[in-house]
C-alpha cells in the first residue's frame, strides 16, 4: 500500500490524459496505473446560444413549464419524449446490464431522441456539439449514484462519445454555479424550477380531480393543455423584480448578492402566475363534471420517477387506473421539496453537539448546551424559513384555484406515522415517506387503495415495502399493493391492480350506499338537484370532504343532501 501511495500522484498524471480509464500495465504495484475518472467535456457561456439543453422525466405538464422556466433564463431547451418501451429496449443494448431500469427509460429516450435528429439530417458531430443533458445527481445508497456515469457508457457505446451529461446536485443546496458555465445553477435557476414544479403540481392535481367526472370525454386534456400553454408564457415572459427593491432587500442580507435577493422578492411579492392561474379556474369551470359517479380512489405512491412519469416506465399506470373505473391522486414534486428540507433540518438535530468535547465541570456543560442550541437554532432557521415560504406560494397558488388541489401533507404528521415503524433517519430512496403515506391516507380516510410503484430491484423500496407487509396485517381494513416495473410484465401488473381495485370499489360503493340511506336519497335526485343549482355541475366547484368519507361520490351526496335541506338551491 505505502508504494501505491507513494507511485499516486505519477501515475494519475500519466494516465490516460482527459479520458481518464484504467490501463493494465505489467511490473511492480508502485508502476501501476490507477483509475481517473474521466473528465466532461465543459459546456461553458460562451457555448449558450448555439447550444440546446435536454432533459425529461416529469409528466408534460411539469416539462413544459420548466422549459418556460428555462426561456426565461436565456435558454433553449427540449424536452425528451416520454420512454416508452422502444427507449428502454435501446438502453438495455446500450447499457451495462443490472441498471435501474430509469436508467435504461432515460438513456434510451435521449438515444431515439438523437438518432431521430440524425434521420432527419443532422450529423453526428453537431449533436455532439449543440446538446446537453440536465439531469439530477447524488451520492446515494442505491444505484441513482451511477446514473451519470451510465448514461455516459450508453452514449459513449451508441457511436455519441463526448455528448455532455451535466449535472445538478440535490444535496449542494441552491447555489452551485461556477463562473462562466453553460449553466448557472444559482438561486435564479433554482427558484425558477421550484416554481415551475410546484405550478406543474397544482395543474397535475386538478387536471387528475377533473378527468373522471367529466361530461365530455377528452374535454379535460383539451382544455389543460390550452391552460398549460397560458402559464408556460406567462413564465417565460416574467420580468425581473425592480431593482431598487432588490438593492434594498439586499442591504438587509448582506451575505447574498443583490440578484440572489432579487430572485427571492421577486417570487414572493410577484402576482403574474397567480393570476395565470386564475385564469386557469375560469377555463376549467367550463367543464361539466357528474361527481355522482362511483370512483374508489387510489392514492400512488413509490420510488420518485417510477410514482411520476406517465409512460411505458410505470406500465402507463395512471391511465390504466382511470380506464378502469378509478380517481387517481398523484403525489406532487412538492412534497418531495419538502422532505428535502425536513431531513436537512433533523441531520442538524442529530449532529447537535458533535465536535464539542466532554465537559470539566457540569456549569460548563450547561453553558455548551446553550451554544449548542443556539448553534442549531441559528443553522436551522434558513431551512424552516425556507420551508415556511414554501409552503406559503403553494397555499397561495392554489387558493387562485379555488383551494381545489389537495394541501401539501406536512411532513412532521408523516414522521410521527412512520417512526414508530421505520426509522425516519434512514435516508435513501423515499426513506420513511413510502410508509407514513400508506398509514396517512388509509387510516385518514383519504383513500380506499394505496399503490406503491418501484422500479425492480429498488433497494429503499423493498425495505419499505417489509414493513409494509407488518402494517397491513396490524391494519386488515388497508388496502395496499406494491408493484415493481420493468420494460416487461405489463399484463401482469394491471391484472394484480384490478384484483386489488375490487377491493378498493367495494369499500367505495359501501361508503356511497351508507351516505345515500343516511341522507335518504337517490344518486338520481342527486344529479337532479344538481342539475338545477347553478354552478354545482362546474369542474371548480368546490365540494367539502366529508369527515370520515374516502370517495368523491360520497362527499357530494352528503353535500349535496345538506345544501338541499337547507335550502341553498
Amino acid at each position: 500500500m505505502a508504494n501505491v501511495s507513494a507511485a499516486s500522484s505519477d501515475a494519475n498524471e500519466a494516465n490516460g490524459g482527459p479520458d481518464g480509464g484504467l490501463e493494465d500495465t505489467p511490473g511492480p504495484p508502485a508502476t501501476r496505473r490507477h483509475y481517473r475518472r474521466p473528465v466532461e467535456r465543459p459546456f461553458t457561456r460562451a457555448d449558450r446560444s448555439q447550444t440546446t439543453i435536454l432533459f425529461g422525466g416529469l409528466t408534460y405538464r411539469h416539462e413544459r413549464l420548466l422549459q418556460a422556466a428555462l426561456t426565461r433564463l436565456g435558454h433553449d431547451s427540449d424536452v425528451l419524449p416520454c420512454p416508452d418501451v422502444a427507449a428502454f429496449q435501446a438502453g438495455k443494448e446500450h447499457g451495462n446490464p443490472g441498471q435501474c431500469n430509469p436508467t435504461y427509460f432515460t438513456v434510451g429516450s435521449l438515444l431515439n431522441y438523437l438518432n431521430g435528429r440524425e434521420q432527419a439530417g443532422a450529423s453526428r458531430t453537431d449533436l455532439v456539439d449543440r446538446y446537453v443533458l440536465v439531469t439530477g445527481g447524488a451520492c446515494g445508497p442505491c444505484r441513482f449514484g451511477m446514473y451519470e456515469a451510465e448514461y455516459r457508457l450508453a452514449l459513449r457505446n451508441a457511436g455519441f462519445d463526448g455528448f455532455r451529461v451535466v449535472l445538478f446536485d440535490k444535496d449542494s443546496g441552491l447555489d452551485q454555479s461556477v463562473e462562466g458555465a453553460g449553466i448557472e445553477f444559482d438561486v435564479d435557476f433554482f427558484l425558477g424550477a421550484l416554481h415551475a414544479a410546484m405550478l406543474g403540481d397544482l395543474l397535475n392535481d386538478l387536471a387528475y380531480q377533473i378527468r373522471p367526472f367529466e361530461v365530455e370525454r377528452g374535454q379535460t386534456d383539451r382544455v389543460m393543455a390550452e391552460c398549460v400553454d397560458h402559464v408556460a408564457a406567462v413564465l417565460a415572459s416574467s420580468p425581473p423584480p425592480a431593482p431598487a427593491l432588490a438593492a434594498a432587500a439586499a442591504r438587509l442580507i448582506r451575505p447574498w448578492t443583490r440578484s440572489q435577493v432579487g430572485a427571492i422578492v421577486g417570487r414572493l411579492l410577484g402576482r403574474r402566475s397567480v393570476e395565470a392561474l386564475r385564469v386557469v379556474g375560469d377555463a376549467l369551470a367550463a367543464i361539466e363534471v357528474d361527481r355522482t359517479r362511483l370512483r374508489p380512489v387510489v392514492k400512488v405512491t413509490g420510488e420518485f420517477w417510477a410514482q411520476t412519469t406517465e409512460g411505458d416506465g410505470n406500465f402507463r399506470m395512471f391511465e390504466f387506473l382511470e380506464r378502469e373505473g378509478a380517481e387517481v391522486v398523484v403525489e406532487p414534486v412538492s412534497t418531495w421539496i419538502t422532505y428535502l428540507l425536513h431531513q436537512a433540518k433533523q441531520r442538524n438535530v442529530d449532529r447537535k453537539g458533535l465536535g464539542r468535547g466532554p465537559a470539566v465541570r457540569e456549569e460548563v456543560d450547561l453553558l455548551g448546551r446553550a451554544a449548542d442550541e443556539v448553534r442549531l437554532r441559528r443553522v436551522n432557521a434558513p431551512l424552516g424559513l425556507a420551508e415556511a415560504l414554501f409552503r406559503r406560494e403553494w397555499d397561495r397558488h392554489r387558493a387562485a384555484l379555488g383551494g381545489l388541489p389537495h394541501p401539501l401533507t406536512d411532513q412532521y404528521t408523516l414522521q410521527r406515522l412512520a417512526h414508530p415503524h421505520y426509522n425516519t433517519r434512514a435516508a435513501g430512496g423515499e426513506g420513511h415517506l413510502e410508509v407514513a403515506k400508506n398509514l396517512y391516507y388509509s387510516s385518514t380516510g383519504r383513500c380506499h387503495m394505496v399503490l406503491s410503484l418501484k422500479p425492480f430491484g429498488c433497494m429503499p423500496s423493498t425495505q419499505s415495502d417489509a414493513v409494509q407487509s407488518a402494517l397491513t396485517s396490524h391494519h386488515p381494513d388497508m388496502v395496499f399493493l406494491p408493484v415493481e416495473t420493468s420494460g416487461e410484465g405489463e399484463i401482469n401488473a394491471h391484472s394484480r391492480v384490478q384484483m386489488a381495485l375490487a377491493d378498493a370499489r367495494t369499500k367505495a360503493t359501501v361508503e356511497l350506499d351508507r351516505e345515500l340511506d343516511q341522507a335518504g336519497i337517490t344518486l338520481d335526485e342527486v344529479r337532479d338537484y344538481s342539475a338545477s343549482v347553478p354552478g354545482m355541475t362546474s369542474a371548480m366547484y368546490q365540494v367539502p370532504h366529508a369527515a370520515g368519507v374516502a370517495g368523491t361520490a360520497a362527499s357530494f351526496v352528503r353535500h349535496a343532501a345538506a345544501h338541499r335541506a337547507g335550502g341553498l338551491g
